[in-house]
C-alpha cells in the first residue's frame, strides 16, 4: 500500500509486565521476610518493641521512602490481626493522652517527608531508643526495677507526637512511644493492646499522605501484596509467645529488641 494511503493508528502504550513492576531480587526478600515476621511478632505480643526493623532491613537495598511505602500496607494488615487479638484490652486513659499527639506527629512528618534526610531520621530515632534503655538500666541498678511512673498527658502528648512524626518518616515510632509507656509499668496485655491500637490508627491515617506523596505506586503495592501473608503469621506467633513468657522475660526481650534496633539505626545514621 502506498505510504500516503496507509492508515495511521494510535498505538496504545504496552502495559509493562508484572516482573517489571514487582521487586524480584531474592536478597530483598531474604531481608524483608524475617524483618516483617519480627515486626508481626512484636505487634502481636511485644508491644511493637521491634516494629521498626522492617524499614532499616529493606533500606539496605532500597531507598528508605520506598521501603517505608512497601511496608505500610503490610503493617496495616498486621494492625487488623492485632486489633482482633487485643480488642477491648487497651488503656482508655493512655489512649486519650497519646492519640492526639500521634495525629499531630503524622501531620508534621508529612510536611517534612523528603526534606529530612534518611540518615538524620535514623540517627534521631536510634539515639532516643538507646537513651531510654540507658535510663532504664541506670534506674534498675539504683535498687531493683524502677517504680511505675505517674501518667502525664503532657509527656504522653509530647512523646506520641515524636512517635507519629518518626513513624511517618520511617515507621520508627516504637522507641519514642516506649519512652512514655514503658515506665508506666502497665500490665503487659494492656501495654501491648494500647500500643497496637495507637499504631493501628497511626498507620491507617498515614495511608492518606503516602498516597498524596505518590509512594503507593503499582510496583510498591504489588511487592506489598507478595509480603502480605506474613502479617497474620507474625501476629499469631507474637500472641502465642506472649502467653508463654513471664513478665520479667517479657520486658527483657522488648528492651533487647529496642537495643538492637537502636544500635542499627544509629549506625545507619552515622553511615557506619
Amino acid at each position: 500500500m502506498h505510504p500516503v494511503l496507509t492508515p495511521h493508528f494510535r498505538r496504545r502504550q504496552p502495559v509493562p509486565p508484572i516482573t517489571d513492576l514487582l521487586i524480584t531480587d531474592p536478597w530483598f526478600y531474604a531481608l524483608a521476610v524475617p524483618a516483617l515476621l519480627v515486626t508481626g511478632i512484636s505487634k502481636g505480643g511485644f508491644a511493637s518493641g521491634g516494629g521498626n526493623l522492617s524499614v532499616p532491613a529493606m533500606a539496605l537495598l532500597l531507598p528508605a521512602p520506598q521501603a517505608a511505602a512497601i511496608s505500610l500496607p503490610v503493617l496495616c494488615a498486621m494492625d487488623i490481626a492485632g486489633l482482633r487479638a487485643w480488642w477491648g484490652r487497651w488503656s482508655r486513659r493512655e489512649m486519650l493522652a497519646i492519640l492526639p499527639g500521634g495525629l499531630l506527629g503524622i501531620l508534621l512528618g508529612s510536611l517534612a517527608f523528603g526534606a529530612m534526610s534518611d540518615r538524620m531520621t535514623k540517627l534521631m530515632v536510634g539515639v532516643i531508643a538507646l537513651a531510654f534503655l540507658a535510663r532504664t538500666l541506670w534506674l534498675s541498678r539504683r535498687g531493683g526495677p524502677p517504680e511505675a511512673a505517674a501518667p502525664s498527658r503532657w509527656r504522653g502528648g509530647f512523646w506520641s507526637t515524636v512517635s507519629g512524626f518518626t513513624s511517618t518518616i520511617a515507621h520508627a515510632g516504637g522507641p519514642p512511644l516506649a519512652v512514655y509507656l514503658y515506665p508506666l509499668r502497665l500490665e503487659r496485655a494492656r501495654l501491648a493492646a494500647t500500643t497496637v491500637v495507637f499504631f493501628g490508627v497511626v498507620n491507617y491515617v498515614k495511608l492518606v499522605p503516602y498516597a498524596l506523596l505518590g509512594q503507593l505506586s503499582p510496583g510498591n503495592l504489588l511487592t506489598s501484596l507478595v509480603l502480605l501473608p506474613l502479617a497474620p503469621l507474625g501476629v499469631r506467633l507474637g500472641v502465642w509467645l506472649q502467653g508463654r513468657i513471664s513478665d520479667k522475660v517479657f520486658y527483657q526481650l522488648i528492651h533487647i529488641l529496642l537495643a538492637l534496633t537502636g544500635c542499627k539505626l544509629v549506625a545507619d545514621g552515622l553511615g557506619l
